[in-house]
């Protein structure tokens, strides 16, 4: 038993002293983003939207979405078989203001999306789709594939 703990406590020890490798070494956030891929559209969508949500806290509310929405907006977005935004724009909207914040939300993610080549079809150059923002009355904004019900 003694000679066991004794063994662990020496492991232990060894394992605290191996160096890190430097940070150099380890793959950027853009990378590491790339790896994930989405099983089918739906799930592509929601890791989507996460990014767009996480890229702007400061413009997004949570929680029970109020009975009357004062904008929504539906963006239409094209990404490249590697995750890069090739065009962003607004399919339907009645407020240029709620507009131009929807469109500023995609346009501050700071790394790609996730890969879409595996959900193109085989001769198209980018996969579209659309995401709908939807706006409270202070102009913060939910996304449709990530909110409950209304």
């Amino acid at each position: 038993m003694r000679h066991a703990i004794t063994v662990l406590a020496a492991t232990v020890l060894l394992s605290a002293c191996q160096h890190a490798p430097p940070p150099a070494a380890q793959a950027p956030p853009r990378t590491q983003a790339a790896i994930q891929l989405a099983a089918s559209i739906d799930a592509y969508k929601a890791l989507v939207a996460q990014q767009i949500m996480a890229a702007n806290g400061a413009y997004t509310f949570s929680g029970r979405l109020p009975p009357m929405l004062p904008a929504i907006v539906v963006l239409d977005l094209s990404v490249g078989p590697d995750g890069e935004l090739k065009s962003v724009h607004v399919h339907r909207s009645r407020d240029s203001e709620a507009s131009a914040a929807a469109l500023a939300a995609v346009r501050r993610v700071p790394t790609l999306f996730p890969p879409a080549a595996h959900l193109m079809h085989s001769r198209a150059r980018t996969f579209d789709f659309s995401e709908t923002f939807l706006f409270n009355e202070q102009y913060r904004f939910q996304l449709r594939t990530l909110s409950g019900p209304q």
